[in-house]
């Protein structure tokens, strides 16, 4: 059995606070570790550890206050408290001063090593609320003997095509940092389950409590059922995750019956799809000839539709 064990930290920052909101954090997970030392990966909201204050607060030098490079302080902070805690992490997100000097909304994976092994760059911030710049790249990592988690953040649920990607790259579970404090959130529960039975995976959508976030943090198994779903306040939600349960899902079909999956890898390289310029979209290890390749596990391709005659 390949169990991954998460300990997900429904919390909220010190408003416009880093010092306070890191001392914050490092003590919760610190707290999680020691009562839960079973749990492999610590995981918390979104932008967390830049502390932003509440929806309608005045904030203006928010972006200022909390946007670095990365690698920075603050990542070298994150790695230490992993390997002191010997548990993977992904602390939210950060405000990311990108190599274009524009700034990014972007989660990172750090290993008990302490080292950042994925990075990855919000590609649908929630337009025109934010300002901060969409990424480009789809990202999973692999935790080894375990398994491969592909990340997300936050608006990214909402376009089914982001989750998809993921599983495609071979992502068996999709973490998800959340900052929701508007009464959308019951729409992010749906897209959650949605993504989970769509693609055969488990979402954790973990969420900031209020009085920044309105919480309802959820775990979603892959057959779209609602494992566990916090409350509004803070809590820790303790999620042991039998990776196997995707391949079970996927070989004998969610609840025993459908096999989506299956069925969209039978008919790759087969279907155009308009939305996509036509192209015909090929599973990881796909050859013409429908042999497995030697390709990373890490790709999958998009041929284009080429006109005959």
């Amino acid at each position: 059995m390949r169990t991954l064990t998460l300990a997900i930290l429904q919390t909220a920052p010190v408003p416009q606070d880093l010092e306070a909101t890191w001392q914050k954090f490092e003590q919760q997970a610190t707290n999680a570790r020691s009562l839960f030392p079973h749990v492999n990966l610590i995981v918390a909201p979104e932008l967390l550890l830049t502390a932003p204050d509440r929806l309608l607060a005045s904030d203006p030098d928010y972006e200022a206050r909390s946007a670095a490079p990365i690698p920075s302080p603050l990542t070298e902070r994150i790695g230490a408290l992993a390997r002191e805690l010997d548990v993977w992490l992904v602390p939210g997100s950060l405000n990311e001063i990108g190599e274009d000097g524009l700034v990014y909304n972007t989660a990172i994976a750090v290993s008990p090593e302490g080292d950042i092994v994925a990075r990855y760059r919000k590609l649908f911030p929630w337009a025109p609320y934010e300002t901060s710049q969409p990424g480009s790249e789809f990202v999973a990592f692999d935790i080894e003997g375990i398994g491969r988690v592909g990340l997300a953040i936050c608006y990214d649920g909402s376009f089914p095509e982001v989750a998809r990607q993921l599983a495609w790259l071979g992502a068996e579970v999709m973490i998800q940092p959340t900052l929701t404090s508007t009464r959308d959130r019951e729409m992010e529960i749906v897209m959650s389950r949605a993504n989970a039975f769509a693609n055969q995976i488990f979402v954790v959508n973990v969420n900031a409590s209020d009085p920044v976030g309105v919480g309802n943090s959820v775990i979603a198994d892959p057959d779209g059922t609602i494992m566990q779903i916090a409350g509004s306040g803070e809590e820790v939600l303790i999620g042991v995750l039998d990776l196997d349960r995707v391949t079970q899902a996927r070989e004998l079909g969610t609840l025993g019956l459908n096999r989506p999956w299956e069925l969209l890898a039978s008919h790759a390289g087969a279907i155009q799809f308009p939305m996509f310029g036509g192209a015909r979209i090929h599973p990881p290890h796909w050859t013409p000839d429908g042999a497995d390749s030697s390709s990373s596990p890490n790709e999958s391709t998009i041929e284009p539709l080429r006109a005959s005659g």
